[in-house]
């Protein structure tokens, strides 16, 4: 008898044992974490977490498993999700925990090569990050402020130049879409303090290069991939390469990638020219990155640098603009620094972020928004240590079995009224000057995880943080806004963790 032969004749024997198998490994897994909650199914299979993935709904559907089952919940068979800032903090700073590839492994932009968030080795994750941590500092890149600097008077000229409404004296009403030109604003930073010339976008107002379509083109691909659980194709041998974007492309998000290693190329090829630069991309060179692994952290700072730092600002200008209160304290507090010369000489030129830092009311205008609304809710699972760990949780030691993952959940964790106070939802940047000292440090603990905790903490906090302040500052002091359709303000969509928002429409008239 051939083997094809007896496989036929006992065909059925061969998948009852399958089967059987299945069932005896879908048990294991679900008895090794049976102590947590979860919703229905999440023991035996991932297609709840997926489905919500998929949607763009995950961040939602997080917080609200985290706030029926707990501090430490279920959302796949071998899969948890914490809502406690002590015990995210203690993942993230643990020796033994590891980034869990099915998760980091799919933000790869090229096939199977990584960038400092896609590593997912320790120790190689370690060593990039030692080399590309004094660009994104500003150590080394000594024009970091004055070429955001530039760039925010560019924004605030376009807008003065063509979407001035006059509304007021009977003259036109002009929306303006401030999605778009607060993404080509952070494009144009990222690009000018990463590789030393902006994009040009706030100069041609416009999506040059279709930046802006591809990066979204390339996120929209990577949720579905995500939502359907077919990201390992990507980096499939053989498969995966036909599959991945490549820098060679004509269109989609590889083409992006290329005319990035282009701008990459040609500064490596400038080498003898070199030595007077201080932007990232001469940080990188000097700290021996080269070749495919410098272009690719490249892409990356324009990716993680424009993007989430888009959505925190646009999240900051959406609440001030609808909460009047709000507005005209923070207003009142930019106009004072004004008149008392904090902004150059005579109340010209752009704000300093040391100055800007010294201002309490928009420094709490910026943890709250950051706070409400997280502009990164990436899962971010860590493996647990192969031997398990214990945590604690609410006073009580809880053991985490080794081979599983634990990720958490921004909105749960933000809005926890345990730390906030029973109006955690809500936006009311008054809560940061809480009298109770004990209960402000403890609430400054956790908003501090929105960049991240440890070695794994966000390195271009700094420069977001910069971008933020400044910015604000400049947006309220030379304008002021109205939101055009209070109904919908925006269109925000998650896509695996970070927001692609588009229809922001604004009515701005001078001050």
């Amino acid at each position: 008898m051939t083997l094809v032969e007896g496989v036929i004749e006992y065909r059925w024997a061969l998948l009852a044992a399958i089967a059987a198998l299945y069932a005896v490994k879908s048990l294991l897994r679900y008895y090794r974490l049976r102590q947590f909650g979860g919703p229905w199914g999440t023991g035996f299979t991932k297609i709840p977490h997926n489905i919500n993935v998929f949607t763009g709904e995950a961040h939602n559907w997080y917080q609200k498993v985290s706030e029926e089952y707990g501090p430490i919940a279920r959302v796949g068979p071998n899969s948890l999700i914490t809502s406690d800032p002590d015990v995210w903090a203690h993942v993230n700073a643990k020796p033994g925990y590891k980034r869990a590839k099915w998760y980091f492994e799919a933000c790869r932009f090229e096939y199977q090569r990584d960038h400092v968030f896609s590593q997912t080795d320790t120790k190689l994750h370690d060593e990039r990050r030692k080399q590309i941590a004094p660009g994104y500092s500003g150590r080394e890149n000594l024009e970091l402020e004055s070429s955001m600097s530039a760039r925010i008077t560019e924004l605030v000229a376009l807008i003065r130049s063509k979407y001035l409404s006059e509304p007021s004296t009977g003259g036109r009403i002009i929306p303006m879409d401030l999605a778009k030109k607060i993404q080509y604003f952070t494009l144009d930073v990222i690009s000018t303090i990463g590789t030393g010339q902006p994009l040009g976008m706030l100069r041609a107002d416009a999506d040059v290069h279709h930046y802006v379509r591809w990066s979204e083109e390339g996120l929209r691909i990577a949720a579905a991939c995500s939502g359907l659980g077919i990201s390992w194709l990507g980096q499939a041998p053989v498969v995966g390469a036909r599959l991945a974007p490549r820098p060679e492309d004509k269109s989609g998000f590889g083409a992006l990638m290329g005319a990035c290693y282009r701008v990459v190329d040609e500064r490596v090829r400038g080498a003898p020219r070199e030595e007077g630069r201080r932007d990232m991309l001469a940080s990188f060179i000097r700290h021996g990155l080269a070749g495919p692994d410098l272009r690719t952290e490249v892409m990356e700072t324009l990716v993680a640098g424009s993007d989430t730092t888009a959505a925190a600002l646009r999240a900051t200008m959406l609440y001030v603009m609808g909460n009047k209160r709000v507005y005209v304290k923070l207003q009142e507090e930019i106009d004072e620094a004004v008149r008392e010369g904090k902004v150059g000489k005579d109340g010209e030129g752009v704000i300093s972020f040391a100055t800007a830092k010294q201002l309490p009311y928009m420094q709490a205008v910026i943890k709250e928004s950051l706070r409400v609304f997280p502009p990164v809710r990436n899962i971010l699972p860590k493996d647990v240590p192969a031997g398990g760990d214990t945590v604690m949780v609410d006073g009580k030691p809880v053991f985490l079995p080794g081979g599983v993952d634990i990720g958490y959940s921004a909105l749960a964790m933000h809005h926890n009224k345990k730390v906030y106070g029973e109006d955690a939802a809500l936006f009311r940047p008054e809560r940061w000057f809480e009298p109770d000292q004990e209960k402000l440090a403890a609430m400054l603990k956790v908003n501090e995880l929105t960049f991240g905790h440890g070695w794994w903490q966000c390195l271009g906090k700094n420069v977001a943080q910069m971008e933020l302040n400044k910015t604000l500052f400049e947006l309220f002091r030379h304008f002021d806004w109205a939101i055009a359709h209070p109904a919908k303000p925006w269109d925000a969509l998650n896509v695996i963790g970070i927001f692609v928002i588009n229809d922001m429409w604004v009515q701005v008239t001078a001050r």
